[in-house]
C-alpha cells in the first residue's frame, strides 16, 4: 500500500524545497513534482507519455485525466511507499478528478495534505525581496511583481475550496512555513513519519 502526502503552498513558501530534503534524509521516502512526472511519463515512451508528448511539444495544456492518470501511474510505479507530491491539486477540478479514480486504486491511500502556509506578505518578499536587495539606482522592473500577483492568484482563488474539501475528510495538516527551513522540515518530516 502506497502512502500519498500531497503538499500544497502559495509560490514562496518552501514546499518543493521542503519536499526533496526530506525525501534526500529518508530512504523509505520519494518526491515528485507534477512536472516531473509528466517529463518521466514521456521518457518511458510509454502510450500515455507520447499522447503528454503531443500535448506538450505544441505548446498545449495536458488534459486533466492525464495529469491524474499519470500521478497515479508515478506512484504505483515509486521505489517505495510513501510519496511526496508537491504543487498539487491546483485546481478544484484537479482535487476531484483525483478523488475519484484515487479511490478506485486499492494501492494508494492519501495519508493527508499538507498545506505549508505563509502569508502572502512573506511569499512577496521571498520571492521579490531579491529584487529589492539590488543597488541603489538600478531600475526594479515590475514584470516580476505581476507574475507573482498571478501565481498567486492562481493559487489563492481555488484554495478554500480545497482546505475544506481535505478538511472535512479530516486529512488536511498545516505547517507553519514562516520559520526557518530546518524547523519546517523537521515539523513535515516527523508529521510524515508518524503516519502508521
Amino acid at each position: 500500500m502506497k502512502k500519498l502526502f500531497l503538499i500544497i503552498g502559495a509560490p514562496g513558501s518552501g514546499k518543493t524545497t521542503d519536499a526533496s530534503i526530506i525525501a534526500q534524509n529518508n530512504g523509505a521516502i520519494v518526491h515528485y513534482s507534477t512536472g516531473d512526472m509528466l517529463r518521466e511519463e514521456v521518457a518511458s515512451g510509454s502510450a500515455l507519455g507520447c499522447e503528454i508528448e503531443g500535448y506538450i511539444s505544441k505548446g498545449a495544456l495536458v488534459p486533466l485525466d492525464i495529469i491524474v492518470n499519470t500521478i497515479v501511474t508515478a506512484i504505483n510505479n515509486a521505489p517505495v511507499d510513501t510519496v511526496l507530491i508537491d504543487g498539487y491539486p491546483r485546481s478544484t477540478e484537479q482535487m476531484t478528478a483525483f478523488d475519484v479514480l484515487v479511490a478506485k486504486e486499492e494501492n494508494i491511500e492519501l495519508a493527508s495534505v499538507i498545506e505549508v502556509r505563509v502569508s502572502e506578505q512573506v511569499a512577496r518578499e521571498r520571492i521579490l525581496g531579491r529584487r529589492a536587495e539590488a543597488a541603489p539606482g538600478q531600475e526594479r522592473s515590475d514584470d516580476s511583481e505581476e507574475v507573482f500577483n498571478d501565481r498567486m492568484k492562481i493559487y489563492t482563488d481555488p484554495l478554500a475550496e480545497i482546505q475544506a474539501f481535505y478538511t472535512q475528510k479530516n486529512l488536511l495538516k498545516v505547517i507553519s512555513g514562516e520559520r526557518t527551513l530546518e524547523e519546517v522540515v523537521a515539523d513535515m518530516e516527523a508529521f510524515i513519519t508518524s503516519k502508521p
